[in-house]
């Protein structure tokens, strides 16, 4: 990496360190939404995004190169299949807040980046080593151990880490700009967010007990989903990777205080579990290190 004087590093820095709090409280955020379902979020969530999106696009003169995006069919068809992903995530994310399940978000955003590792091995034939084999093993004994000890598939977890991670994939096959990518994926998913919202307030008789309240909280979904991702662009820009990978775990470290402060159930077994996952964590940032280390 060039050399960037120390107070654009700062200004990174704090950009990324902000991304991943403010993705660690949303489960606050969220939770004032109770009063709609997960895919109504999610739905209000797309729509809001799209003019936000656009323009941030246009204040950072991207337009010209978001609608030149759109002559390579390889990336429209990309993005069309990451927007389907990136949905999915949404949709498991809201679900757990709403549904007490916060623990399971906070354990799928942990997985994610040691589920990333093994699809790097298996699909992009990246080198594994005993530091990763030992990651990804500890991982997987910790999901194992919350199937066998808890009684529970930690389904929303996996679906939250797999979903990610197949979105991360598809994003790292195309080069655009991250602010370019998202808003061509929220359009492309917005002709449906709009019907389904109109099915749901206009057929199906759905409605809003206090709209003059709820309607902004439903706007501010949108903040939500792009103000974070602003954030974590000029992080990511300005920082080295192995910085951005121990930033990352904030999130889900700030989701699992929230889930346990908040009541819900965690026992020994739960203990086990994150204990495991936690110690492939810390050997996959370890293994970060040495292999940045080395290359620099």
């Amino acid at each position: 990496m060039s050399y960037r004087p120390p107070i654009e590093i700062r200004r990174a820095t704090w950009a990324g360190l902000s991304s991943y709090i403010i993705w660690g409280i949303s489960p606050l955020f969220f939770q004032l939404l109770d009063f709609a379902s997960a895919l109504e979020i999610v739905l209000h969530r797309v729509v809001w995004a799209v003019p936000l999106l656009f323009g941030a696009l246009w204040f950072s003169g991207k337009l010209k190169p978001a609608f030149q995006a759109l002559q390579n069919k390889r990336i429209v068809l990309t993005l069309i299949a990451s927007s389907i992903l990136i949905s999915i995530n949404w949709w498991g994310f809201v679900f757990s807040v709403n549904s007490g399940n916060i623990l399971q978000a906070s354990l799928g955003y942990y997985i994610n980046p040691l589920m990333s590792v093994a699809v790097g091995v298996i699909v992009l034939r990246e080198p594994l080593g005993p530091w990763r084999i030992a990651a990804i093993s500890l991982a997987a004994l910790g999901v194992l151990n919350q199937i066998i000890a808890v009684g529970e598939v930690p389904w929303i977890s996996l679906l939250l880490a797999s979903s990610f991670t197949g979105y991360g994939y598809l994003r790292k096959t195309v080069a655009v700009d991250g602010r370019i990518g998202l808003f061509w994926e929220t359009v492309f998913i917005l002709p449906f967010a709009i019907a389904g919202l109109a099915w749901y307030y206009g057929i199906a008789g759905g409605t809003l007990s206090d709209p003059g309240t709820q309607i902004p909280l439903l706007m501010a979904a949108g903040a939500i989903t792009v103000g974070p991702l602003l954030l974590y662009i000029i992080g990511a820009r300005g920082l080295r990777l192995s910085t951005m990978g121990l930033l990352q775990f904030f999130a889900p470290s700030l989701q699992f205080i929230i889930a346990v402060i908040g009541g819900e159930p965690f026992g020994f077994a739960n203990m086990v579990t994150f204990g495991l996952i936690w110690a492939g964590v810390i050997t996959f940032t370890y293994s970060q290190m040495k292999r940045e280390n080395k290359a620099g």
